[in-house]
């Protein structure tokens, strides 16, 4: 709907909804060949169990439900608010929310099966995810944002190998997929800007904005329109210290922890791989609850997922291009 109505008619788009319908209204906007002007047109966000107005909300000191998100709304504040894009190859797909893979991820997508018991499925898969512990080989890379120059360690050519490997792997379909719309930022940095991490992940999360959930302060320093990407990395962590962990995400304290690497970043690169034991060949990708890559063996189908699980992975940001209602 969001690709096709005439935005001349209205003065704003309101989802009621979790963060998935905000998502896609979003990526019909960009996909529109009339983007520049699409994209001007403000969202809005009635919680039903929503991140985004979780965040907008609590910035404001207001708490998250429908009747302040209403009214805020009404009133017509706006706020402008940075737009990643994750690519591969010719396929897009553009993210206000987070990225994440490992262990949150797992939970997100896995848990689904257990919505027949509600909010609390959430909690009972995270413990069960604690107990059978997975971690993942692969390699990230950054453009580290002003004071965070000296984490990870020098780029030394990690993702040359991977230039020509992923529209090898990319199908027709796939490559074809984006022929007008927004399709990222432009302008390219020096590989010597770029810091990296390599070996075993539990964890890798990309937010954008505070809150990933309504329960959940991922990131407590994201800011709206800052043009940086807040990245959360779990590495080498006991069990015992993830339970704690994951019972801090609650107030954000998580990112205090001797096993949390917390920074903020420009740009984003990664090569997701194989569980550390056992012959699922990965885990998934996922944007903004969304799974656009998915390993041979993980659950569900991935026969329409956006892009391949293997293959480099871009993500990009574009400080303030989309603009909210807000408080």
């Amino acid at each position: 709907m969001a690709k096709t109505v005439d935005i001349s008619h209205y003065d704003g788009i309101v989802c009621v909804s979790g963060d998935g319908v905000l998502v896609e209204v979003l990526n019909g906007l960009l996909e529109r060949d009339d983007w520049e002007k699409a994209i001007q047109i403000p969202l809005g966000a009635i919680p039903a169990g929503n991140g985004v107005a979780k965040s907008l909300l609590t910035a404001a000191g207001e708490p998250c439900d429908v009747w302040n998100a209403t009214f805020a709304i009404i009133r017509g504040q706006k706020q402008s608010l940075d737009v990643a894009t994750v690519a591969q190859g010719q396929a897009r797909f553009h993210s206000i929310l987070l990225l994440c893979w490992g262990y949150i991820a797992d939970v997100d997508i896995e848990s689904e099966k257990f919505r027949w018991m509600g909010g609390f499925r959430f909690e009972f898969y995270s413990l069960l995810r604690i107990v059978w512990l997975r971690q993942y080989h692969g390699t990230i890379a950054y453009i580290p944002a002003p004071g965070y120059e000296e984490t990870g360690s020098p780029y030394t050519g990690e993702f040359d190998s991977f230039s020509g490997e992923t529209s090898s792997m990319l199908s027709d379909t796939e490559r074809s997929w984006r022929t007008s719309g927004y399709s990222g930022p432009l302008g390219a940095s020096l590989m010597k800007d770029w810091r990296v991490m390599s070996g075993e992940f539990i964890l890798v999360l990309l937010q954008n904005i505070p809150w990933a959930t309504e329960d959940f302060l991922a990131a407590p320093s994201a800011k709206f329109s800052d043009g940086y990407l807040d990245l959360v990395v779990l590495r080498n962590c006991p069990k015992w210290a993830l339970l704690k962990l994951v019972l801090q995400m609650q107030k954000g304290t998580h990112i205090k922890s001797k096993y949390v690497q917390y920074l903020k970043v420009k740009a984003f690169r990664m090569t997701p791989g194989a569980r550390t034991k056992g012959s699922v060949q990965g885990g998934y990708i996922d944007v903004d609850g969304e799974v656009i890559a998915r390993g041979i063996g993980a659950e569900g189908d991935g026969s329409s997922d956006t892009m391949v699980y293997g293959p480099t992975i871009d993500i990009s940001i574009q400080q303030g291009l989309a603009t909210m209602f807000s408080p």
